[in-house]
């Protein structure tokens, strides 16, 4: 299914699962369209808030950011409180001036490591974008250019000691697939490789 009105109603249905708050996970390789698919999701909420957990990840700790979404983000949503959150800036490398996250029906969480363990109590559900890890990557790469590749070099490391120690796609409610024109969405549970 292409129009993903359909399925926006549905996630706002759902019984909430951080305080006030269905928080909706998309993960998936990095460069397999995670961001340009949460944005057309958040449009189709009607404008729900989007949590890119690159602004929570750093150079130095591309996965170390759980501590740091727990106190900054999910602890007061939990209380139906604003959250604030340092977003980290790639370029200076370093945290920029806070942002607040206001409560809403629904918030979602979209990177790479948004379906980890230790996030998934808290989701109302978890959306995984089916590309395969290889063909992101290029597409990752082909994204950003040559003069990133040391960069790929060492998130691509990184990026599969993670998923090794701590998949997502094997919970995820939902594999979302990205089609000439939309989205085609399977309902889970998925039980397949990663």
């Amino acid at each position: 299914m292409n129009d993903l009105s359909h399925h926006a109603a549905r996630l706002r249905a759902l019984a909430p699962s951080c305080g006030p708050v269905r928080l909706v996970a998309v993960d998936g390789h990095a460069g397999s369209g995670k961001s340009t698919f949460a944005a057309r999701l958040a449009e189709a909420l009607g404008g729900a808030p989007v949590l890119h957990l690159d602004d929570l990840a750093t150079h130095q700790e591309p996965f170390a950011w759980t501590d740091r979404l727990h106190e900054q983000v999910t602890e007061p949503l939990s209380r139906g409180e604003p959250a604030r959150y340092a977003p980290y800036d790639w370029t200076a490398r370093t945290f920029g001036p806070p942002r607040t996250l206001e409560p809403a029906p629904v918030i979602l969480v979209e990177g790479v490591g948004a379906g980890r363990r230790a996030l998934r109590p808290l989701l109302a559900r978890l959306l995984w974008m089916d590309l395969a890890a290889e063909e992101s990557w290029e597409r990752g790469r082909r994204r950003d250019g040559p003069a990133l590749s040391a960069f790929w070099d060492g998130w691509t490391a990184a990026e599969t000691a993670h998923f090794s120690a701590d998949p997502s796609r094997p919970h995820a409610d939902a594999l979302v697939r990205q089609l000439p024109v939309g989205y085609e969405w399977l309902e889970g549970p998925v039980r397949a490789r990663c």
